[in-house]
């Protein structure tokens, strides 16, 4: 059995999903200690697996077949292979339901009912269940049976067109966000929604199906931008790096680099103009209020980037921190470990993992005082739980020799 810890020690969640999005509710849901099993295709596993390189590296420095993309998003679960083709394995997954307070899956709508593991089915097993289905589309709709991808749905939410420079400048386009935020989002809202779900039942008794689509997901993430053009019939544009509707925030060249300005109020332009030398400019018409900043930006950042030339970067920094004005470095991924302040977060750990190595993890970024996290461990081996799974649900060593020989795990 897990020892895990944390606010959800006592929830055990039936895990059928792969790739990202409801992988990372899953996981998400295994550092706030839940019992996760992971369930995997014999012989190949979760797609993530093979979405290298690069792949974590064993004690000899070889390559195993851990890639990165899966080592980011299946931490302390634990991995047991059954293939949901045959009647054993529906069985074993019918088994895990009885146990589960949660299952999550990804399938295309409809799958799982031809092995009779869709949600009718599951909750006439266990009524407390909660079953959550995420994809791309919803159970509904003209797509509900298309496959979708993160970068598919930046594109069709909108995303991509309110990201990148702008159009007629060098580099202007359309961008994708350079993490899969889609999925993560979508991981995110997963996690709320089962929880929810879950806090319900536990005054109910009952439990609950929750429908969560990509598509929905980042159209309710377009958020200030989406409400920027409901209210006023305009289309957002792509700003590049500039903010739509609060100014001065955009990336500025110093002497010796570049840096993110952030003002976010008429007080914090103050304390900008006085570490500048330009207290006349919040007085100036053009600039004194953050709508005339809207209105008059380019004006504005041809002056900004006039006096942050004159600065080395990182005086101009530290001034700005004195002052209170949002301003720093754009780190890339190695630098951002080296941060003082994520290293004092603990935001890096390292786990053994079964290959010999220890391997990295970005922490959890959340904190209990009376529920502290420990960490979890590593990302599993394809199938290395499926024995012990298995006989926690009483089957013996002969059951689960057959169910091998079968190839049903």
């Amino acid at each position: 059995m897990t020892t895990a810890q944390g606010p959800l020690s006592h929830v055990k969640v039936l895990d059928l999903s792969r790739i990202l999005a409801a992988p990372w509710a899953s996981q998400i849901l295994a550092d706030l200690g839940a019992d996760v099993i992971k369930v995997e295709r014999p012989g190949a596993g979760d797609d993530t697996r093979t979405w290298g390189p690069p792949f974590l590296k064993d004690a000899e420095g070889r390559d195993t077949k851990e890639a990165g993309y899966y080592l980011a998003v299946n931490r302390g679960k634990r991995s047991i292979t059954v293939s949901l083709d045959t009647p054993e394995g529906q069985q074993i997954v019918k088994d895990l339901a009885l146990k589960a307070d949660i299952v999550l899956e990804n399938y295309k709508a409809g799958t799982l009912k031809r092995y009779g593991l869709d949600e009718a089915a599951l909750r006439k097993i266990n009524p407390r269940l909660i079953y959550c289905s995420v994809t791309g589309f919803g159970q509904t709709g003209p797509r509900r049976d298309q496959p979708a991808y993160d970068f598919l749905i930046q594109a069709m939410g909108g995303l991509m067109s309110v990201t990148g420079e702008k159009d007629g400048l060098p580099g202007g386009g359309p961008q994708k966000v350079g993490i899969p935020i889609v999925d993560l989002m979508t991981g995110m809202y997963t996690a709320v929604a089962v929880l929810a779900a879950l806090a319900r039942r536990n005054e109910s008794g009952v439990g609950d199906s929750i429908d969560i689509a990509m598509l929905d997901v980042q159209v309710a993430t377009l958020s200030n931008q989406a409400m920027n053009y409901l209210v006023s019939g305009k289309l957002p544009q792509r700003n590049g790096n500039a903010h739509p509707n609060i100014q001065p925030q955009d990336v500025y060249a110093c002497a010796d680099g570049d840096a993110i300005l952030v003002v976010g109020n008429d007080g914090q332009f103050a304390k900008l103009c006085q570490v500048l030398g330009r207290p006349d400019w919040t007085t100036d018409e053009r600039f004194a209020t953050n709508a005339q900043r809207v209105r008059n930006i380019a004006t504005l950042s041809a002056l900004l980037r006039e006096d942050f030339a004159q600065w080395p970067r990182d005086k101009l920094i530290a001034a700005l921190d004195t002052a209170g004005v949002p301003c720093g470095p754009i780190n890339n991924v190695a630098e951002v470990f080296e941060e003082p302040q994520v290293r004092e977060r603990g935001m890096l750990r390292h786990v053994p993992h079964p290959c010999g190595v220890d391997v990295p993890q970005v922490g959890t970024p959340m904190r209990f005082a009376d529920a502290a996290l420990q960490v979890p461990a590593a990302p599993p081996l394809l199938g290395q739980h499926s024995e012990d799974i298995l006989s926690e649900l009483g089957y013996g060593a002969d059951r689960i020799a057959r169910l091998r020989t079968a190839g049903a795990i």
